[in-house]
């Protein structure tokens, strides 16, 4: 048995790979290279200067009016990078609400985040 270590991908969610101060959602909303569209969700997508891809979230109350749905959206979205953030490029991420989610489930949520996320995947 060798003392190498094995490059095994940890899943993990670190401050490093959220977007936190104004500017950094400022710099992804005001050039965005690309945005991607689903029916209830919007993301705006730029490259970064770091090593990994970040993820950010701009839910509004006036769209999703309770904190528990708020809530829900985030942890959702957050799961989702964290399982598939391996496979992406060094891009910050920044989601939206484009209309109410009233009478969405968990799983047309769910799959409308992967499907963001899969166009953004290393080709």
């Amino acid at each position: 048995m060798s003392n190498t270590i094995s490059a095994i991908p940890t899943y993990c969610f670190t401050k490093e790979q959220r977007l936190l101060t104004p500017a950094a959602f400022r710099e992804v909303f005001d050039a965005p290279e690309r945005k991607l569209h689903q029916s209830h969700l919007m993301a705006f997508v730029s490259t970064n200067t770091h090593a990994q891809p970040r993820v950010g979230m701009a839910i509004t109350k006036r769209k999703v009016p309770t904190a528990v749905a708020r809530n829900l959206i985030k942890r959702q979205i957050r799961e989702q990078f964290r399982v598939k953030a391996i496979d992406l490029e060094n891009k910050d991420i920044v989601f939206i609400i484009k209309k109410s989610i009233k009478g969405i489930d968990k799983k047309e949520l769910k799959n409308e985040i992967n499907a963001i996320l899969k166009k953004i995947e290393k080709k």
